[in-house]
């Protein structure tokens, strides 16, 4: 007479811990506390090394001010967050770009020239152009690149100081994976301040054939580290610039 029970070995199958669903479930909640775990820890260590570059360039008006130990350790911090923060991939977060950022510190500005390691008009409240405020402006949907200075100009006595902010529009393309190139487009400057009535002074680029073959009107720089509210860069020269979003 055949048996009316299951063979054994499908007893054994079914009744066996390790392929009960319920017997997985401690091994997939630890390795998901696990993984939390590691991005709260990720999180905090890039929260840690952003503070740390943040005070570092902190007080040192955007660079005007640094000596070569604030540049080393500004360098130091910078270095330290690229390394927590990884490769940038801008193919897939170019989103990232979008808006407006305000430049915090620029290793070039050390220089104390408005071009920084290249060539430039001197800065300073003692010489005759006052640097305010630099912002980037771009848009990742246009490929727009806008450099935004503003700019005090002094004048005779009792003339009061001339204020404009000077706009470099460029085009922007990547050429790498974090790599970025910028084609200078023209320049609008728009007085401010006592002089805000004026109207705006455009003045377009040059064509091909008229500029010096040294002033392309482009440069290319790499994005080093990038979120939702911090940006760095390192030039064609080697400048290391800090943005934060505004």
């Amino acid at each position: 007479m055949a048996s009316l029970l299951p063979p054994s070995s499908i007893l054994s199958n079914s009744s066996s811990p390790s392929s009960s669903p319920s017997s997985r479930l401690p091994l997939l909640s630890s390795a998901s506390r696990t993984l939390r775990l590691n991005r709260r820890r990720e999180f905090r260590r890039g929260k840690r090394v952003s503070f740390k570059l943040l005070s570092a360039v902190s007080g040192l008006n955007r660079g005007l001010a640094a000596s070569e130990e604030d540049l080393r350790r500004a360098e130091s911090a910078a270095k330290e967050i690229e390394a927590v923060g990884g490769a940038v991939d801008l193919t897939k977060d170019l989103d990232k770009l979008q808006g407006r950022w305000k430049l915090i510190y620029s290793s070039a500005f050390s220089s104390r020239t408005l071009g920084g390691s290249r060539p430039g008009p001197p800065i300073g409240r003692l010489l005759p152009i006052t640097l305010g405020q630099v912002f980037q402006r771009i848009d990742v949907v246009s490929k727009d690149f806008d450099n935004i200075v503003e700019l005090q100009f002094g004048t005779p006595w009792p003339l009061p100081p001339a204020e404009a902010t000077a706009t470099l529009a460029h085009k922007f393309e990547l050429i790498g994976a974090s790599k970025i190139k910028i084609t200078f487009q023209k320049t609008t400057v728009k007085p401010t301040g006592s002089f805000s009535q004026l109207p705006p002074l455009e003045i377009p680029r040059l064509p091909d054939v008229l500029r010096r073959t040294s002033n392309t009107g482009s440069g290319e720089f790499e994005v080093t580290y990038l979120d939702s509210d911090t940006r760095i860069t390192r030039g064609d020269r080697g400048e290391l610039r800090v943005f934060v979003i505004s």
